[in-house]
């Protein structure tokens, strides 16, 4: 199976198979791509929360209310859904705590190279905290990047997905009590296997042609 074919064949799933239950092997392998995702400058701005549970499901599906109520069947019916977190602030211990991790991972050769990423790190950030004023929509980007990292490798392990930014992310935020932990939801993914009631997997996939995606220079 290509990535092509991947992009290809995955959509996005509208109703769950309740009965189904994701093995913990690709679990793990998809908890493996979230941590592996790409970010700017490795901020890596993000926390994930795994819901598995009825119980942990239910927590999520509470913020699905309202004019988002359309939502709660898939998240409650999914096999596994996770909410896709951004930090609120990004500060001096955090990064100092970043460089610590890419020391101990033997990124740096010497002292001369840590300095280096950590002016080249603290200037990015500084330019969307203090110029652009853009922090908060900067950090969400980074998490779109995992969550189409997630897409794509859910794909590939034959798991259907349903990206979801139809929630009230103020009532997430208090169940899961991410402010305290200095965290904000952004966008939720459930993951399952599609129902054979699904109205939306046999229709055909609808993209801008090549000529309107693409400019060749």
């Amino acid at each position: 199976m290509t990535i092509q074919h991947v992009s290809k064949a995955r959509y996005t799933t509208k109703v769950f198979d309740s009965s189904y239950q994701i093995p913990q092997g690709k679990i793990d392998e998809i908890k493996a791509l979230l941590q592996m995702s790409p970010s700017s400058v490795n901020s890596q701005p993000w926390h994930f929360v795994v819901a598995s549970t009825q119980e942990g499901k239910a927590r999520i599906a509470r913020a699905a209310t309202g004019a988002y109520a359309y939502n709660a069947p898939k998240i409650l019916n999914a096999s596994h859904v996770i909410a896709l977190c951004s930090k609120t602030a990004i500060d001096t211990t955090y990064l100092e705590q970043l460089l610590d991790q890419e020391d101990a991972s033997g990124r740096f050769a010497n002292a001369d190279l840590r300095a280096a990423q950590q002016k080249g790190r603290s200037t990015f950030v500084n330019l969307h905290q203090d110029e652009l004023n853009d922090m908060q929509h900067w950090m969400e980007k980074q998490v779109y990047l995992a969550l189409g990292t997630v897409l794509l490798g859910a794909g590939a392990l034959n798991i259907d997905a349903c990206p979801m930014e139809g929630f009230d992310s103020e009532i997430l935020d208090e169940e899961l009590g991410l402010r305290e932990q200095g965290y904000s939801s952004v966008v939720l993914v459930s993951l399952g296997k599609r129902s054979l009631d699904d109205f939306n997997a046999p229709l055909p996939k609808s993209r801008h042609g090549a000529e309107q995606v693409f400019t060749e220079i």
